[in-house]
């Protein structure tokens, strides 16, 4: 199918530009404690967060996945202790979550002209 001009003037909404692997909400409170730190313990996350270790890991593991974390499992002594911290690639993907959230909630009838006024 070829691609017209008014295609390519045709700017779409934002929500399309949300990543549906962050959209989840515990994914997303996840990546927004995790942007605002260099690592974070995940006992400290499970704890903000309020769930349960299983919830945390199933999350992480998602989110690692899809490369957006790092986990890093070491040992303090004889006590294990995981440190996670958002991957470059995390931070983007976060970056561009954020920037469409704000393009949502900004201007929801951007481009719209006068369609979403009553008659």
């Amino acid at each position: 199918m070829a691609t017209t001009q008014d295609d390519a003037d045709h700017i779409h909404h934002p929500r399309l530009m949300l990543d549906d692997t962050i959209h989840q909400p515990v994914r997303l409170s996840i990546m927004a404690l995790l942007a605002h730190s260099q690592k974070v313990d995940f006992a400290f996350v499970r704890d903000h967060l309020e769930l349960n270790d299983s919830n945390l890991s199933r999350h992480l593991a998602a989110l690692e996945e899809a490369g957006y974390i790092a986990v890093t499992k070491v040992f303090e002594g004889k006590r294990p202790r995981t440190w996670l911290a958002l991957s470059p690639a995390g931070r983007v993907a976060f970056e561009r979550y954020v920037q469409a959230l704000q393009q949502i909630v900004a201007q929801p009838l951007a481009g719209a002209g006068d369609a979403g006024e009553p008659s």
